[in-house]
């Protein structure tokens, strides 16, 4: 007897193991078909189930149970079952759902892409270009704050945070100590810490990583480029802290930044120590491997810096130079 469970999403029949949730049901599936995650994180115990924009339709349940589910569930949180159907970008229910979703978070957090580091890398960006309006209908004035240094490396910018408890979970987690989380209740909910540069802890540069907006900002990297100028690159060094494995992100021989290499998905394989991304930046203190693989639908990838030898701008095409001709002949003047 097969100890496997049958879903199918949007028409794709995967099987996974009991308790895996329909998010990661769709992962193994892959493409289009994968809801987006703002808040869940698989790295981390507890995330999941406060963004809302991974909400699924769930047509049928089981095969025990075939009546469909009566309101839209958060795909990160939601179990699969043996015969479960699942709708996503098929269901216009769910186009629309996460429309409103995304209205939402964008309720308070401010459209300044051109201004924020995070630009390029913003899934909160994509979604908005996807699922956004073209115009908000609140009305109210928006929560503001100020910029506030929690770390000496690390600056908190609360005006584009949308809860999404990712650096809590991960400060939590990885470090003994945690010294910030959420402050106030309900709509005055808010990340901070009770005193300034609190967060000195070896592994405090994580939460940068794990933001999945402009919320929390590497200052030795702020305003210092565009990260479609840059080029990511694999490399690794001997630390006896963590794995050392990082990515470099050049602009021309100079390391901008340091950063913990990222799956598909946007999450850190492996959390990575201060040293290795604040402290060395220089090509001498690394092992180069190789060009990081960026997905051709980022805007990082438009350099093709992954081909050693770049593309050329006109192709060799006969055919082509042909048909140019005559085209050009048709236009000449006698």
């Amino acid at each position: 007897m097969s100890d496997k469970v049958k879903v199918t999403i949007d028409g794709i029949t995967v099987e996974v193991a009991p308790g895996t949730t329909i998010l990661n049901a769709a992962r193994q599936i892959g493409g289009d078909i994968v809801p987006p995650a703002m808040c869940y994180y698989s790295k981390l115990e507890g995330s999941g189930g406060k963004c809302r924009t991974c909400i699924v339709k769930v047509s049928k349940g089981s095969e025990k149970d075939p009546r469909p589910m009566p309101k839209l569930v958060a795909s990160c949180r939601t179990t699969v079952m043996d015969g479960m159907e699942v709708q996503n970008i098929t269901s216009p229910e769910v186009i629309e759902a996460r429309s409103g979703v995304v209205e939402m978070l964008l309720i308070n957090h401010p459209l300044d892409c051109p201004v924020c580091d995070q630009a390029g890398e913003c899934d909160l960006q994509n979604l908005g270009y996807e699922h956004g309006l073209q115009k908000t209908r609140y009305e109210f004035e928006r929560r503001t704050f100020e910029r506030i240094d929690i770390g000496d490396k690390i600056q908190l910018h609360m005006n584009r945070c949308i809860l999404c408890y990712r650096c809590v979970f991960t400060a939590d987690q990885i470090t003994n100590k945690r010294v910030h989380g959420i402050l106030n209740r309900g709509d005055h909910s808010e990340i901070s810490t009770y005193i300034q540069t609190a967060v000195d802890n070896d592994f405090s540069g994580n939460v940068i990583d794990v933001c999945p907006v402009g919320a929390l900002t590497d200052r030795t990297f702020r305003f210092r480029n565009r990260v479609w100028f840059t080029k990511p690159i694999d490399a690794h060094r001997d630390c006896p802290t963590c794995s050392g494995k990082v990515t470099l992100w050049y602009k021309g021989e100079e390391v901008l930044r340091v950063t913990a290499r990222k799956d598909i998905y946007g999450e850190v394989e492996e959390f990575i120590c201060n040293t290795c991304r604040f402290d060395k930046k220089q090509t001498s203190d690394w092992v180069i491997e190789h060009p990081t693989h960026i997905s051709d639908a980022s805007v990082i990838a438009s350099n093709h810096y992954e081909t050693l030898k770049p593309l050329p701008v006109i192709q060799n095409n006969p055919q082509l130079q042909q048909a140019n001709k005559v085209e050009l002949e048709k236009t000449t003047k006698f």
